[in-house]
This record gives C-alpha cells, sequence and structure tokens, in this order.
C-alpha cells in the first residue's frame, strides 16, 4: 500500500460493462468509433478526476451475442487519447498470446513518448479459437501455454525497453551524429517458441519501462507494476490483495449506479431483457452513489486502487464524476495526478535503472 490515497481506473471501452449497453448510451450506434466520441468519454474521466483509463481489445469483436459490436485497435485509441489529454494514464490492453512481442513493445514505447510518460500496458490472453484463425497462427489451446505467451511477451518488452540506454539519443547536427551506439543493446531472449535478438527500433520510454497490469495467475508477479485481483466480496479481495506480491494492486469492479431517471437496480434488470451481464468473479456494486463511496473507502485499507467497469458509460460516468470522486476527494481518499507526471510517479513507482547500463556500471566498478 501507498498511503491513504486510493487510484481511480476506468474502463472506457465499447458502451459499457453490459453487453447491451448500447441500448442505453446517449448516442446512435454509428457514433461509437468516432474519434469524438473516443475523446469525449477520455475528457470526462480525466476532469473527473480518474488516475487511469483502460482500453479493452482483441482480435475478435468484443462479445457473441446479435447486439452492434465493433473497436477500433487499443492501441490506436490510445495513442489518439494521449494527444487529446494531459494528466490521465492510458492502458491499452495488448496480448501477447499471438502478436509478436517485439511490434508490441514498439508500439507500447511509442505511446508512451506521444503520451509524454503517461502510458500502461495490460497484458491479457487472446483465449477464443478463433483468435488463432484470425492471426493465422497456430492455436494455443492449453492456459499453460497461452501463460507461457504472456510471460515471455512482457520479458521481451521488458528487455527491448532497455535495449537503448538513456543517453543513447546524441542528435548532434555539428557531428552528424543521432545516436551512440555503445549505448544499444542486444537482449539475446530466447524462448521455448521464439528468440528476439533486438535492439528495439524505438528509444527508451521516458518512463524506463512502462506501467505493466495483469492478473497475478496469468503473469507472474515479477513481471508486474500492478496487480488486477478479483473477489466477489471484500475478504475474497483483501485475501486476493494480500496474496498479489506486486508493488501495486488495483481490485476490479463492475459498478451499476442510480440516476435521477432510474435506480441501479432497473437499469440492470432493463438490459438483463436483452443480455445477461457475465459474472466474472468480481465485486460487484448495484446501487446509490454513497454506497460506492463507503465500498471504496473499505477498499481502501487493502488495495492501492481499483479499477471499475461501469454498466453504461453514458449513464454511469457522469454519476461517478459529480458523486462519487468529489465524495472520495472530499474524504481525502483520492489524489488528482499533476500535469506534467509520468504514471509511475503518480502511482508511487520508482522509475527503473537500465538493466544494460546497470550492468555496465557494475563491470567498471569491479575493474578498478
Amino acid at each position: 500500500m501507498t498511503g491513504p490515497a486510493l487510484h481511480l481506473a476506468v474502463e472506457i471501452d465499447g458502451d459499457g460493462a453490459h453487453p447491451a449497453a448500447w441500448r442505453r448510451a446517449a448516442h446512435s450506434p454509428d457514433q461509437l468509433l468516432t474519434p469524438r466520441r473516443v475523446a469525449q468519454v477520455a475528457a470526462i474521466a480525466e476532469n473527473a478526476g480518474f488516475t487511469l483509463i483502460t482500453l479493452d481489445d482483441g482480435v475478435l469483436p468484443p462479445g457473441a451475442s446479435l447486439d452492434p459490436v465493433g473497436r477500433i485497435g487499443a492501441v490506436e485509441r490510445a495513442a489518439f487519447v494521449a494527444a487529446s489529454t494531459s494528466t490521465v494514464g492510458i492502458a491499452p490492453v495488448v496480448p501477447v498470446t499471438y502478436a509478436e512481442p517485439f511490434h508490441v513493445s514498439s508500439q507500447l514505447a511509442s505511446l508512451d513518448h506521444i503520451s509524454a510518460g503517461r502510458t500502461g500496458w495490460l497484458v491479457t490472453e487472446e483465449e477464443r479459437p478463433e483468435a488463432a484463425r484470425a492471426w493465422g497462427r497456430p492455436l494455443i489451446a492449453d492456459a499453460a501455454a497461452r501463460a507461457r505467451e504472456s510471460r515471455d511477451g512482457v520479458e521481451v518488452a521488458r528487455a527491448l525497453w532497455d535495449s537503448w540506454e538513456d543517453e543513447a539519443v546524441i542528435r548532434s547536427v555539428a557531428t552528424s551524429r543521432y545516436l551512440d551506439r555503445e549505448r544499444l543493446h542486444y537482449i539475446d531472449f530466447t524462448g521455448e517458441t521464439y528468440a528476439v535478438k533486438g535492439p528495439s527500433i524505438v528509444p527508451r520510454p521516458p518512463q524506463g519501462q512502462l506501467v505493466v497490469l495483469g492478473r497475478p495467475d496469468r503473469v507472474p508477479a515479477a513481471q508486474l507494476d500492478v496487480a488486477l485481483v478479483e473477489g466477489r466480496d471484500l475478504a475474497s479481495v483483501a485475501t486476493a490483495a494480500a496474496a498479489a506480491g506486486t508493488p501495486r494492486v488495483f481490485a476490479e469492479v463492475d459498478v451499476a449506479l442510480d440516476t435521477p431517471e432510474a435506480t441501479a437496480a432497473e437499469r440492470v434488470a432493463d438490459l438483463e431483457r436483452h443480455a445477461a451481464w457475465s459474472d466474472r468473479g468480481r465485486l460487484r456494486h448495484i446501487g446509490p452513489a454513497d454506497q460506492l463511496v463507503a465500498l471504496l473507502g473499505e477498499l481502501s485499507r487493502h488495495v492501492d486502487g481499483v479499477r471499475l467497469h461501469p454498466l453504461v458509460l453514458d449513464e454511469d460516468l457522469p454519476i461517478l464524476s459529480r458523486l462519487v470522486l468529489p465524495a472520495l476527494s472530499k474524504r481525502r481518499l483520492v489524489t488528482r495526478a499533476l500535469p506534467g507526471t509520468s504514471l509511475r510517479s503518480t502511482l508511487g513507482l520508482e522509475r527503473p535503472a537500465n538493466r544494460f547500463a546497470a550492468a555496465s556500471a557494475a563491470a567498471q566498478e569491479d575493474a578498478r
């Protein structure tokens, strides 16, 4: 735990956590994928004081119902949001079950440069068999094999982010030198299914290492900065948080709030007529804003942050902005990110030393 401040993240993919959320959205379905919509939701979250927004993704369309579905790649949306925001952290979901870690590393490093150090990476898996066909890759059906791909993918990405030392870029017009080749390094990774030599094609990210988020049962805790833990009640969340073994822990919470037009229960019942709100094993709050404030206060005793999954973004995000975050701020349970602050700094995480620079310095010291 970092102290009393609770960091709040919110998932802003689609129209909300419920598969039929589009039926209660304030816009027509054809507006979902427009730049204006993406920027509007991100701006609301930033102005409300959220520490982080996350953007779900996958190679397949979300959901399996007849409801209208679709999404633009999370990295592309994150790059657009990064240019239109100034303080909120941005963490796209990027699975490495089939994607090439070298390219994922380059994309995320570029995103960190665009956002001036506000980028995170939420590591997930591609579990559906259709994903392998979409990628044109052999199916990885075994859970252990998918976990291996995530583990190796994160290891490769982290090594590639260090393959350029901080002082590698020179940009000297007088000498016509752009970089110091001695400060670029091969990572020489060899895993069970592939090898990567490197170095990266993108200079080291502003944060040194991006903030990596994921489930500790899918990605080794040693590779994570933030563990996302689940549990249907406070006791389960507290137990999972205590066992996470990561620098920071965020709880996953589904949220449906009372609005001036309808109670949370009425809103859920309305959407349940069309599709079921899948139980993912998360803590779930369905009710008034003040009770959510109390719940988050209880969670602050066990976790460093909470990632909220609103039932319907257009209905729940305004209530979170007007009633929940101000109440938490009044109780000094949350703090706002400051302009010019990296996501690592906001979360109280140190900027890591470059592994190759540190090894070189240690070798020089031993030679003395």
